[in-house]
């Protein structure tokens, strides 16, 4: 069994399910009667040129935007709206297309703040470190130590994230939405502004996480080379219209496709976008 054969396999039950959701901001149409699913354990790429819908897409799976019409059905419950908490205590985390970091604190402490809904203890426990809260802290502690030496940051882990290049902030960013230990992990642009050495290195820990953790992901990518090598499937949004919806190699062919997006000829090989 061949690698794309044997990560087919191991998907399960669709996990999400978005049915023929509109969104408008005035008369602007942003998305129009748009379906697709997700199922567990894949890798699902968004892809489409700027301004066609796609990270408005996934600010109404987790809750940013309320769609005008359709509904999201996550785990088999349905619902006509998500809000942004409900989604995370659903297993939803999100990364950002700009970084949300908190710049002058340290790798350790960017990646704990994910850790909040995992914590029981109040705030005024918390602040004294007393009794159980101390022993939540040291716990929650040592889960945000294996991320952090799964994303091989460790030499890094007490300098303030404002003060690290680009592409180990995007790494933090990650890190910060595994510590949510999400079932559905959502990624906007995760390889913007990155040199070829660490898209290469950002795909690895993609797909990490994805082996390793199991973990479901969307993510919204304009490398069409990354794209390619690491979705399981592939849907294709312009003018907030789904176009196309398939396999990486089916959506390739697809003739709208390559007329809207890849600006390609049929047949001809695609290339980085």
């Amino acid at each position: 069994m061949n690698a794309s054969s044997a990560r087919e396999a191991r998907m399960g039950q669709v996990l999400l399910d978005l049915q023929n959701l509109s969104l408008s901001f005035g008369g602007v149409k942003a998305l129009t009667d748009i379906s697709f699913d997700v199922r567990e354990h894949e890798i699902r790429a968004i892809i489409g040129p700027n301004g066609a819908g796609k990270s408005s897409m996934l600010n109404v799976v987790n809750g940013v935007y309320t769609p005008q019409q359709g509904r999201i059905v996550f785990d088999g419950k349905p619902f006509a709206r998500m809000n942004p908490r409900r989604a995370a205590e659903m297993g939803v985390a999100r990364t950002f297309q700009n970084l949300a970091l908190f710049k002058g604190m340290s790798v350790l402490d960017n990646i704990m703040s994910g850790r909040n809904l995992r914590m029981k203890s109040g705030l005024f426990a918390q602040a004294l470190r007393w009794g159980p809260a101390e022993r939540e802290e040291t716990a929650h502690r040592a889960f945000v130590e294996n991320i952090i030496d799964f994303l091989e940051i460790q030499a890094w882990r007490k300098v303030p994230v404002g003060r690290l290049p680009y592409g180990l902030q995007k790494r933090v960013d990650l890190g910060r939405a595994l510590a949510m230990e999400p079932r559905l992990l959502l990624l906007d642009e995760p390889m913007a502004g990155m040199n070829m050495e660490e898209k290469q290195d950002m795909s690895r820990f993609i797909l990490d996480v994805n082996d390793e953790f199991g973990t479901t992901i969307v993510l919204i990518e304009h490398d069409m080379g990354v794209v390619m090598d690491i979705s399981d499937r592939v849907v294709v949004l312009d003018y907030g219209r789904k176009i196309g919806d398939g396999t990486p190699d089916e959506v390739r062919q697809n003739p709208e496709v390559i007329r809207a997006y890849l600006g390609v000829t049929a047949g001809e090989p695609v290339a980085h976008a």
